[in-house]
């Protein structure tokens, strides 16, 4: 079966699987000379193992539209722009809501204690925008979005011809009723974030008792619809020792994927500098990754390997949005560029793109110079 990533009249890029692996190929007259500038791209995919493959379609990642598809189209169109030097906020995270039932220890979003929330039409309008802008991911984040009412209609608002949508939680209120509702809707993603493989563990990172277990309940219920699961895991020195379990996890569960993203210290854990992971940690995840191929179990996405090899997506590929309508380049910048409220979407990237300091390699949160001059001012 093959896969189309992309084609034209002089040249096609599509994608096998066999054995269980994503395998790259290309075709046509200008072939030989296309795909050495599509090689970035290509090497992303190829021997990768996918999160969720059948004979019609392959889901390569659940941060990614399914293939083939108009949204993937899209999003292809974009890295074709983004090897120009243009770049669209493909993915852009909405924080619907402050309400949330836990008080995690490395929540990144701030504590403003007024519970805000965006109105429905605010957020379809910033949904609207985005979509024109380029985006091809649209997540809805919190807080705990479960607790926004009229969460359905805003998943079944976004164009699935454009975009698809995912969505954040702690898992906490996820029965098979509201599972089922957010598949009718449309969702096409639910990641579950898990701090710990063991109970007690996450429910103390998650500031309350019985989170764990309504994470994993969650995960049973969105398996039991159908949608795409992901487990998303915040690695620190807290957890750093738990790779193989969560993994073991993860392939226990039987979710489609795994992520594991880096600490950064923002929101509460922003005065956290020295519980970060350190080159001993990071040389374990490492290890732990080269080990991880040859391991039976789900896909692995591993945030901190990508952002090494493409830079920050900061105000580059991401785009955040919190419940009072400030909009910031990435969710762990807790700094306003601009509000919904006030102007256009696009008028707040376009100065965001200006700004020579978000063309950075590296995680911009753990440069003191930016942190200084930016966060602390």
């Amino acid at each position: 079966m093959k896969y189309d990533f992309y084609k034209n009249p002089f040249f096609k890029v599509y994608a096998t699987v066999e054995k269980g692996r994503v395998n790259m190929h290309t075709s046509g007259l200008a072939s030989k000379a296309v795909k050495p500038l599509l090689s970035d791209m290509m090497d992303m995919f190829d021997g990768s193992k996918p999160a969720h493959v059948n004979d019609e379609s392959l889901v390569f990642s659940t941060w990614m539209p399914t293939i083939p598809g108009k949204a993937f189209d899209r999003l292809v169109s974009s890295q074709m722009g983004y090897m120009r030097g243009k770049m669209v906020p493909e993915q852009v995270t909405i924080s619907i809501t402050e309400e949330c039932p836990n008080k995690c220890l490395h929540c990144a979003l701030p504590d403003t204690n007024n519970r805000a929330s965006l109105s429905p039409e605010i957020v379809r309008s910033a949904i609207d925008q985005c979509l024109d802008m380029g985006s091809t991911l649209i997540i809805f984040d919190g807080g705990e979005p479960l607790l926004y009412e009229g969460l359905e209609d805003l998943i079944n608002y976004v164009d699935d011809e454009k975009a698809i949508t995912g969505m954040f939680t702690s898992g906490v209120g996820l029965d098979f009723a509201k599972a089922r509702a957010l598949k009718e809707a449309g969702l096409d993603m639910l990641s579950v974030s898990l701090d710990s493989a063991f109970e007690a563990n996450h429910d103390r990172m998650r500031g309350r008792t019985g989170v764990f277990r309504a994470a994993m309940s969650a995960i049973e219920k969105a398996l039991d619809v159908g949608l795409l699961v992901n487990i998303y895991v915040v690695l620190s020195p807290h957890n750093i020792d738990e790779l193989d379990d969560f993994y073991q996890l993860a392939k226990e569960m039987g979710v489609h994927e795994i992520t594991f993203f880096e600490i950064v210290p923002t929101g509460r854990w922003f005065d956290h500098k020295d519980e970060l992971l350190s080159p001993k940690d990071i040389q374990e995840f490492d290890e732990f990754i080269d080990r991880s191929e040859s391991m039976e179990g789900p896909r692995i996405f591993s945030v901190p390997h990508v952002l090494r090899k493409m830079g920050c997506f900061a105000g580059k590929k991401w785009l955040h949005i919190t419940p009072e309508g400030n909009v910031s380049p990435c969710a762990c910048i807790p700094i306003s560029v601009g509000n919904i409220h006030e102007e256009k979407i696009n008028k707040i990237w376009n100065r965001i793109r200006k700004d020579s300091v978000y063309k950075a390699k590296k995680c911009l949160m753990r440069d003191d110079n930016y942190r200084n001059q930016y966060v602390l001012r």
